[in-house]
């Protein structure tokens, strides 16, 4: 069964000026200078100082030394990771692992809409399940999904699914306090407590859209195509994910969920070492920000990042000026075109400090880029739900995977490179002669962007 969605460009914009308006008037929001990420302290030293040059194995050592010394959240070896390199492809995966579900099924999505794939939709997956006797858990962000129609919900909690509405936009409908700047952005499907999946994919009909879409003329970013990630994980860090699971069901105040075995024992699947990163607004430490900057900071060849959303808090822009004057090949993939186009704009006009020190800024055109990913020297791989952006560290959910292996890294530069060769290189004198009206549509764009 699909259920029919109304105009999602249409919808977006007047629901993202409704939400500036409201949020501009909260009382978090008066004080949002005060709320930027704290200055972080991030060793510096590099594994073996004063060395000229640092092997394959020294640089994973190296990598996993500065991380472990961040956090207390676990950093689990033996897991198998499956790189799902476009929305395709982790929808089929995504259908593959819920159409074998055996005991449960948790999802939890800023879009949660009832896609399809193969010609399968999720509501007829799911109540297959059901049938099955497999408990079903779902969160969905009030805001993000805020497009899909309530008769998907409302069928899936008459067929026996659990279904929770994180921090609903209407305040009377709120558990646990109103909070509307509050989201959670986080992408997670867990299966039988041992197949995970995260990354930048939503459970958005977005995805259905065929890269011969590219991005209409007239701008409607609801029948582009769009470039994203998301990994299939098998092992021990499954368990991190099913817990972040529970951590937002547990605070949101949902009703018990139906008994299953949500954590079986997880045995060794592969040789791939993982850490899962789960960052809300009531942590003090930006796990995901000091992991980023604490690679960035001891790369001895290159950093590539991809954002489907880049306006990096004042930080870590200076921090990757920084490594890219020190010598290092910095490299940004952001959009040309965004579903929030505002963005785009704000972007643009920080970009001169980065190119002044030599990065290398990349706008893909052929689609709506919205992954998010990074990677240092061929051994640290971040691929998750965070953007590049202040949201992101001061108030989102978010969830990220840390994924420390040449393999994984190998895989995620090719993507990378795939980006850019679909894109169009920001040049710096270019950018230093853009017109009045571009400056001003930026200055406009980065005035909406500190209240957002």
């Amino acid at each position: 069964m699909a259920f029919s969605r109304p105009n999602r460009l249409r919808r977006r914009q007047l629901a993202t000026l409704a939400a500036a308006g409201l949020l501009a008037r909260c009382a978090a929001v008066p004080h949002i200078a005060g709320l930027t990420p704290r200055e972080v302290a991030l060793p510096r030293h590099p594994a073996k100082p004063g060395a000229p040059t640092i092997n394959d194995t020294d640089a994973l050592q190296q990598q996993y030394d500065l991380q472990r010394g961040l956090s207390d959240s676990p950093i689990v070896f033996g897991n198998a990771v499956t790189l799902l390199p476009s929305g395709t492809d982790a929808f089929q995966a995504i259908f593959k692992a819920i159409g074998g579900a055996r005991d449960s099924i948790n999802l939890e999505y800023f879009v949660l809409a009832d896609v399809q794939s193969d010609g399968k939709h999720l509501s007829d997956v799911l109540r297959d399940r059901l049938r099955a006797g497999v408990k079903v858990n779902m969160i969905y962000d009030s805001y993000g999904s805020q497009d899909t129609p309530g008769t998907f919900f409302d069928a899936m909690r008459t067929a026996g699914a659990k279904v929770v509405e994180f921090n609903p936009v209407n305040p009377l409908a709120t558990r646990t306090g109103w909070s509307p700047n509050d989201r959670d952005h986080r992408k997670i499907t867990v299966v039988d407590g041992r197949i995970g999946f995260t990354g930048g994919v939503n459970l958005d009909t977005v995805y259905e859209n065929p890269p011969s879409a590219g991005v209409p003329a007239d701008g409607d970013t609801s029948h582009a195509y769009w470039r994203d990630t998301a990994v299939r994980i098998e092992g021990p860090a499954v368990a991190d994910l099913q817990k972040l699971f529970f951590e937002t069901w547990k605070h949101q105040k949902a009703p018990a969920a139906d008994a299953a075995d949500y954590f079986p024992q997880l045995a060794r699947q592969g040789v791939q070492t993982v850490r899962i990163i789960g960052s809300s607004p009531g942590r003090n430490e930006p796990l995901y920000y000091a992991s980023l900057l604490t690679a960035a900071r001891s790369a001895r060849r290159r950093v590539w990042l991809c954002s489907g959303y880049f306006l990096p808090p004042h930080q870590e822009r200076r921090e990757l000026a920084r490594i890219a004057r020190s010598g290092i090949d910095v490299r940004i993939i952001a959009p040309a075109f965004s579903d929030i186009q505002s963005t785009v704009y704000a972007a643009r006009a920080a970009y001169g400090d980065l190119l002044d020190a030599g990065a290398q800024i990349y706008e893909v055109t052929d689609a709506v880029v919205h992954a998010k990913l990074a990677v240092v020297d061929d051994t640290w791989t971040m691929i998750g739900s965070s953007n590049l952006d202040r949201r992101s560290v001061v108030f989102n959910n978010e969830v990220d995977a840390v994924i420390l292996g040449h393999d994984t890294a190998g895989q995620v530069e090719a993507v990378m490179q795939r980006y850019m060769q679909a894109a169009r290189q920001v040049n710096l004198a270019r950018w230093n002669h853009r017109s009045l009206q571009e400056r001003l549509r930026e200055l406009e764009a980065r005035v909406w962007e500190y209240w957002m």
